[in-house]
């Protein structure tokens, strides 16, 4: 899960996650048209992507198609996030994080 959480923290490469969400079975190409940097820094990062497991890969001929792959976030979504959908707002009355919980 780490390095999920190493992938997800720079913005690039959330901005791919975001363009291979919209329209996914991109080429490197097509995803570094969105970017200003090299093909190979947008190949680097799809490296990362990979090995993180958020992106998968097909082989289309001679060209590489990159997918979303949303089974990391959701694990993160449940373990992470999941825990703190039925917290009843009462039970955080007593929380002084900065800002006022009002319940409308």
């Amino acid at each position: 899960m780490t390095d999920t959480f190493t992938a997800l923290s720079d913005p690039t490469r959330r901005a791919i996650l975001d363009r291979l969400s919209a329209q996914g079975g991109l080429t490197l190409s097509e995803i570094g048209a969105d970017f200003a940097m090299t093909r190979q820094a947008v190949a680097k990062h799809l490296a990362v992507l990979e090995a993180a497991e958020l992106v998968a890969s097909q082989r289309d001929g001679r060209c590489k198609r990159h997918y979303l792959n949303p089974m990391p976030l959701a694990k993160i979504a449940r373990r992470w996030l999941g825990r703190f959908e039925d917290v009843p707002l009462g039970a955080m009355a007593g929380f002084s994080g900065g800002g006022a919980l009002t319940n409308h």
